[in-house]
């Protein structure tokens, strides 16, 4: 087991089943943390904590969670106090996106996409970080996208938001946070290895697209894991990710939204059915 700056302590990681999620519950662990898993699907969650404890020798606790529902959070933070389970790092990672054009689809579907990425992601945050602050050591990575730094295409339209949310959420913590040894930091990939286009229903799409433009999952966690850990507000993983970001911030607007536009009219978005 790595020493690292971990001593015994304990990380919980949201939609830790699969992804970036889960490969940042093996990140931790391998520095010596015990992990939280928390997700839908207990089954992976069991396969990836024995792993853990086989692999790096620490503790991983499983609870199976969905954050859809608003009472989740709460039930989260209740059921670690009623363990004894004290958080020293929070990664808020549990995401996905509703397929097709916002107009066409359901505003249950779009509501539980806020609750699980948006007010969730905050509410943990709120009811973690202040015995962070107490303790005097805390780190929070949530789990933004390069896509909270440009305007939502078809299929993107709340998640993009809700990713700048997160973004800008992470970025005012950090800075409520100084002094206190909390960091938080905003984790900005761009196209990753992951089920998460097999779930949006865009994976032929994604398929399309250069390899250069995609990363590991694996590489994705370390960095983030090191950006948390020097107290970098926001990591936007890879050059060709920063270079469009780059752009998207010194572009004219006019420019940066003919662009998306262009890229939507070649996209093929899948709306649900009514």
């Amino acid at each position: 087991m790595a020493s690292g700056e971990a001593k015994r302590r304990t990380a919980l990681v949201t939609g830790a089943s699969a992804g970036i999620g889960r490969e940042l519950a093996l990140v931790f662990a391998s520095h010596g943390f015990d992990v939280v898993l928390v997700a839908r699907r207990e089954d992976r969650l069991k396969d990836l904590a024995e792993r853990i404890g086989r692999e790096h020798g620490v503790r991983a606790h499983v609870l199976a969670l969905d954050l859809a529902d608003p009472a989740a959070p709460r039930r989260l933070f209740d059921e670690m106090a009623a363990r004894h389970i004290m958080i020293d790092a929070l990664v808020n990672n549990a995401g996905y996106t509703v397929p097709g054009h916002f107009r066409d689809t359901q505003w249950d579907d779009q509501r539980a996409l806020i609750q699980v990425m948006v007010t969730a992601v905050a509410e943990l945050c709120h009811l973690f970080g202040p015995g962070m602050a107490a303790r005097q050591y805390g780190r929070i990575i949530n789990v933004a996208s390069l896509a909270g730094h440009l305007p939502g295409a078809a299929g993107g339209t709340l998640y993009a938001a809700s990713k700048a949310f997160v973004i800008k959420l992470s970025e005012s913590l950090a800075l409520e946070y100084q002094g206190r040894n909390v960091h938080v930091t905003a984790l900005c990939p761009g196209f990753t290895y992951s089920e998460f286009h097999d779930v949006a229903g865009n994976r032929a799409e994604m398929n399309k697209l250069p390899k250069f433009m995609w990363m590991n999952g694996d590489a994705v966690a370390r960095e983030a894991y090191e950006a948390v850990m020097a107290g970098r507000p926001v990591i936007i993983n890879g050059r060709l990710n920063n270079f469009i970001a780059l752009l998207a911030r010194l572009l004219p607007q006019r420019l940066v939204h003919a662009l998306m536009a262009r890229n939507q009219r070649n996209a093929k978005a899948k709306p649900r059915a009514a």
